[in-house]
This record gives structure tokens, C-alpha cells and sequence, in this order.
């Protein structure tokens, strides 16, 4: 028999055509998905270090938050219900006064969250002190493309949080130098730009240049909300993506959060760019709108699914996805009477391969395949004793996992073949700590803020 580090056993497998196949084992080593088989096959195969009982359960792909704010994880709870202008209210004099340990602790309190969430890559805007960001990373065991936050204008913006051109790319650059490849190569650094309206047209070019200079990632917030294209229009005579692109920024290396109020012409620019558009549903049907998505998919374009942070809700995927089915059905598929606008299997690929693409990590995670990095979580959807009402019995288990389960039947969580949570329980780091202390800075953070 052949050694190996990890066999998950009797589980049901979620393949790349989005079927799923039953009693199969998964032999894991050195990281890597090692083998995919019939489980009688594997088991008589090899002698495995570790062994996880996947009976009941179906192994997944790692779900992959696209677009979040790890920084924003201690604003839960303060702006729902709130009138706008939230940005200038709330989420500048939060981020401005943020100190480096109350990044660290906000980025292990997500990290807590999206592990029990069956999330087991993101991408993060970018904040301030992104180091720490790295950091927590690190020490939690996840997957991530981290950026800093870069603005260079926007009256509105305090100065701590924009800087010049040179400055901006210098501290990128430095943190890239830090932190990029770090931790088993788990830990990639972006370049970003915020938004549109805090961004000169040399801070674009600067940034399309130094990401290209480096090759590496571009993480944008794009077409969010109108104001930004009365800003481009009014001062360029150009949509967002026709400006940002005449500025030679739009490429196969950007990841464009939001992508809601966009023109058809828009969306087939960013098809012929290779641009990866990331929806947040909740974050965007609240104050910004509808997204094109058939449209996006009609044109081969793969899309990310994002969370855009804890603020407004839960850093929960499956929530995510039925609701941007609800939506699509209702906005765009209930008018002309189709059913499957949005079918159940393009919403998983957003989760899994779809971020994968979006991260530029598709070669390494988002399908569960030989060869890939062992980034595997287990749904506890059917096992004994009947625990799960609202999963079983079922007709037709994929669709019921789509529209019915959530982060609490995530049962356990594996990244880069380290068992990271075992049946809900948390294996590298101390969950009640971290609550703990990310609370003490909860509570310091609102009062320099002056937002209690």
C-alpha cells in the first residue's frame, strides 16, 4: 500500500461537470488532491496518515469569497437600516482610525467566520495595515489575494487613507515584497483601486502598470452605484469601464467587484478583456440594483460570487447564492417566463471555480481534481440520525444543497491538505479567544470612531 497524508472515505463527490458521484474516497498528500475514486478502490490503495469519515457527507470544492472586507468584520450590525451616504458616515471614520492589532483580530474573526462558512479562499479591496491582514492569514491557514487599499483623491477621503501616486504604488510594492508567496504560497498580493471617483487617471495607469510589472492581480470596485458614472461621465465623456480601459488598466488580471450598473457595450468590453466580474447580492440589492448576469454568461464570461464583508450581514455563500437566483428569477427571468435563467449548477460554479478564476487561482483550487491543492470542504447533508431536516430526504440532492443548506452544515474544512475544522470544531486556532479579543477592539474602535 501507498502512503498519504489524508483519505476522506465514503463521501459523495461534487465533480467538475457539477454531477456528484457517490462512495468515492479522496486521498490526499504533501497538499495536494493525491487521487479521486471509487472508495473500495483507494482504501485497498493506501495507508493513510489521517482519515476522515465522510459517510453522509458531500466533499466539495472550498467555497471562495471574491470580494470581501476583512478590515469592515467589526462594523457588523451598524449599518443595516442606516440612510445613506453609509461610505462617508460609517465606513470612512471606521477605517480611519483603525490601529494594526484591530486589523489582525478583524481579519481572525473573519477567518473564524469563513471557515465555518466552508470558505477557504478570498480576496480582499484592501484596507489599512494590510500586513496584519497577511498575518492573520497566515496563522488561520486560508487562501488569499489581499490588497491595500489606494486612493489618491476624493475630498471626502481622510488623509491617512489616500496618499500620491508614488506613495501608493511604494507601499503596495512593499507589502508585495513582505507577504506575496508567503505561507506555503497561500498568501498573494494585489494591487487595487478603490473606486473610480478616488482614482486619478495617473493613479490607473500607475497601478495597470506595476500590477503588469510584477504579474499580478488588480482588484477594482466597478460600475457599484451611479455616482460613479456621473463622475466618469461628466469629467471623462466615459462610462467607467470605457475610461478605465482607454487607461489601459482592464485585463485578464482584474477582478471587478459589484459590475451592476453597467451597459451591454460595457459587459462585452469586459468579456473581450478577460475581466472577472464579482456579484455581491445582498450588498448590491440593497442600495445599488440588478446585475446582468445572463448577459455575463451568455458571453462565456466566468463570475465570482463575493460577500462584500461581514458590515451587512453574514460572510455565508449558499445565503448568497439563492438569493441572487431570487433576484434574477424575479428581475429578469419572471418576465419572460424562464424558469432556469440562473440554474442551480452556474451558482456553485460562482462559489467554487468562478472565485478560483476571479483569483487567478484556477490552475490550483475550485474543483475538486487530481492535481489540484487539497482545498475540500464536507456538507453534512445526509448522515445519521436524520439531523438535517431541511436536506433530506430529497429528489434531487444538488438542488437542495444550492437552495436549502448554509454555513451551518459545513461540518468540515481542509486547506492545502490541513484539516482546519473537524466537525465544526476549529483545529489551529482558539475561536472563544479570538471572539474575545476582537470584542475589546469592537468596542475601542467605536469610540475613536465617534459611530456609537
Amino acid at each position: 500500500m501507498e502512503n498519504c497524508d489524508l483519505l476522506i472515505t465514503h463521501t459523495t463527490a461534487l465533480l467538475p461537470d457539477m454531477t456528484l458521484r457517490n462512495d468515492v474516497a479522496i486521498a490526499v498528500d504533501r497538499g495536494s488532491i493525491l487521487a479521486l475514486d471509487d472508495n473500495a478502490i483507494l482504501e485497498a490503495r493506501y495507508h493513510p496518515r489521517t482519515r476522515l469519515d465522510g459517510t453522509g457527507k458531500v466533499a466539495m470544492p472550498g467555497l471562495i469569497d471574491a470580494h470581501t472586507h476583512v478590515c469592515q468584520q467589526l462594523l457588523r450590525g451598524r449599518i443595516t437600516d442606516e440612510p445613506p451616504m453609509i461610505w462617508a458616515r460609517f465606513l470612512v471614520p471606521f477605517e480611519s482610525t483603525l490601529e494594526p492589532e484591530d486589523v489582525y483580530w478583524s481579519t481572525m474573526l473573519s477567518g473564524v467566520e469563513m471557515l465555518k462558512a466552508g470558505i477557504t479562499a478570498f480576496a480582499d479591496s484592501g484596507g489599512r495595515h494590510m500586513g496584519e491582514a497577511a498575518r492573520a492569514v497566515a496563522a488561520l491557514g486560508l487562501r488569499a489575494c489581499i490588497a491595500r487599499s489606494t486612493m489618491d483623491s476624493g475630498g471626502f477621503v481622510p488623509e491617512n487613507m489616500r496618499g500620491s501616486v508614488t506613495q501608493n504604488i511604494a507601499e503596495t510594492e512593499a507589502l508585495y515584497r513582505e507577504w506575496h508567496g508567503k505561507a506555503n504560497n497561500r498568501i498573494h498580493i494585489w494591487f487595487a483601486l478603490r473606486q473610480v471617483m478616488t482614482s486619478t487617471p495617473e493613479l490607473v495607469e500607475s497601478v495597470a502598470a506595476a500590477a503588469r510589472e510584477v504579474n499580478t492581480g488588480i482588484h477594482i470596485h466597478l460600475a457599484e452605484h451611479l455616482r460613479e458614472v456621473e463622475h466618469c461621465v461628466v469629467n471623462y465623456r466615459l462610462r467607467p469601464a470605457e475610461w478605465l480601459d482607454a487607461l489601459g488598466l482592464l485585463g485578464s488580471n482584474v477582478l471587478a467587484a459589484h459590475s451592476i450598473v453597467l451597459t451591454e457595450k460595457e459587459i462585452q468590453l469586459l468579456a473581450a478583456r478577460g475581466v472577472i466580474p464579482v456579484h455581491c447580492p445582498r450588498s448590491n440589492l440593497n442600495s445599488h440594483g440588478f446585475p446582468k448576469t445572463p448577459l455575463f454568461l451568455a458571453l462565456g464570461v466566468p463570475i465570482g460570487l463575493g460577500t462584500d464583508g461581514a458590515s451587512g450581514g453574514s460572510l455565508d455563500l449558499f445565503e448568497q447564492a439563492r438569493l441572487l437566483k431570487s433576484a434574477i428569477q424575479a428581475y429578469r427571468g419572471l418576465p419572460i417566463n424562464d424558469a432556469a435563467i440562473l440554474p442551480v449548477e452556474d451558482l456553485l460554479r460562482m462559489a467554487t471555480s468562478g472565485g478560483a478564476r476571479a483569483l487567478r487561482l484556477q490552475s490550483h483550487t475550485g474543483t475538486l481534481e487530481t492535481g489540484k491543492q487539497a482545498d475540500i470542504i464536507l456538507v453534512d447533508a445526509t448522515a445519521p440520525p436524520y439531523s438535517a431536516p431541511h436536506l433530506q430526504p430529497t429528489q434531487h440532492l444538488l438542488r437542495t444543497l444550492v437552495m436549502s443548506a448554509g454555513a451551518h452544515d459545513v461540518s468540515d474544512v481542509i486547506v492545502d491538505g490541513v484539516v482546519l475544522m473537524q466537525e465544526r470544531r476549529l483545529t489551529q486556532v482558539d475561536e472563544a479567544e479570538i471572539i474575545c479579543k476582537a470584542g475589546e477592539h469592537l468596542q475601542a474602535i467605536t469610540r475613536r470612531a465617534g459611530i456609537a
